[in-house]
């Protein structure tokens, strides 16, 4: 049996979120794995049936996959390079090296970064570790919905799910996970910031689209294109997704009150799921009869982020309140 890289991470009710929200509230606390985020699941698994024998592994991200990737490879015993754009944070860059990755900081945006480091996986033989789009990350992020299955036992069944999403990645293991349990007919709720927006724009458009620029500060939902998985599984018709959007104040409201009230910082990519709550949105999804009035448990996916301290969210105070 091949190790796990990720920890079973708790799954929390949360009694202040459970009043705002009008039904229980369970958080599942992915800001606890060891790279700080979700994303250990499927990098994890993708490495492992992809790197055992690697000469070294490389990865695009200004955030949470390179620190998955960085980890991983660290507990492999295997060289990691991570291409990271010139928007991530420095203390990013310093935990990243931290975890013993060589950093190349690479354009403005990941897109920029991701172009490297499909081209260094051409040119030196390195394995690439996507942050979002493979199947492999999919089937990895899956298995937190079967450890809420085993949690909540086979009487409760949530209302809902609440994500946040990025490139889709998270969004694809969600719908996986809940196909493997049972679950298909369990609304979801995808959550983005506007000005990082590429699967509400997807979804709108009735295609992919890739944006022009990542205008959000929510830096680690930057992607300016979604995956073809996630769009391909908002056109199922077996499924509920509902796509939704929050600004960048609503986000970081969302931060600080989670910050104050379940005593766990995580970052703006985050606060976008946990903002449907703290916004209103739920009750307005329900209100609009998008979500039954009479709501079961609504499972939270607190994904998490390796990208925040307290000087970054004081920055980002200064920046989204002047």
């Amino acid at each position: 049996m091949a190790e796990h890289f990720h920890l079973n991470t708790p799954l929390l009710e949360s009694v202040n979120m459970s009043r705002r929200a009008g039904t229980t509230v369970y958080l599942k606390m992915e800001n606890s794995q060891p790279s700080g985020s979700f994303k250990i699941r499927g990098i994890g698994h993708l490495c492992q049936q992809l790197a055992r024998q690697s000469k070294g592994v490389v990865c695009s991200s200004g955030g949470n996959a390179g620190m998955a990737a960085a980890y991983v490879a660290r507990k492999m015993g295997v060289p990691a390079t991570i291409i990271v754009p010139s928007s991530s944070p420095q203390m990013v860059i310093r935990k990243l090296h931290d975890q013993g990755a060589a950093v190349k900081i690479i354009g403005k945006v990941w897109d920029d970064a991701n172009t490297e480091a499909l081209r260094l996986a051409e040119t030196e033989g390195l394995t690439y570790v996507p942050p979002f789009d493979h199947p492999l990350l999919w089937q990895g992020h899956a298995s937190m919905i079967s450890e809420v299955a085993a949690s909540l036992g086979p009487s409760v069944k949530p209302g809902a799910v609440v994500v946040s999403v990025g490139g889709g990645g998270l969004l694809c293991g969600v719908i996986q996970g809940l196909k493997a349990v049972g679950w298909t007919d369990v609304p979801i709720v995808a959550m983005e910031t506007v000005g990082a927006d590429c699967f509400n724009a997807a979804v709108k458009a009735g295609r992919v689209v890739t944006l022009d620029d990542i205008t959000s500060e929510a830096k680690c939902l930057g992607a300016k294109t979604v995956c073809k998985q996630a769009f391909e599984y908002s056109r199922c018709s077996e499924l509920t997704i509902i796509s939704e959007l929050v600004t960048d104040q609503q986000a970081l409201h969302a931060v600080e009150t989670f910050l104050d009230e379940e005593r766990a910082l995580v970052e703006m990519a985050c606060g976008a799921a946990l903002a449907a709550v703290y916004s209103g949105l739920i009750r307005r999804l329900q209100d609009e009869g998008r979500l039954p009035a009479l709501l079961g448990p609504l499972l939270v996916i607190v994904c998490g982020g390796s990208s925040v301290d307290m000087q970054q969210l004081t920055n980002l105070k200064n920046k989204l309140r002047t």
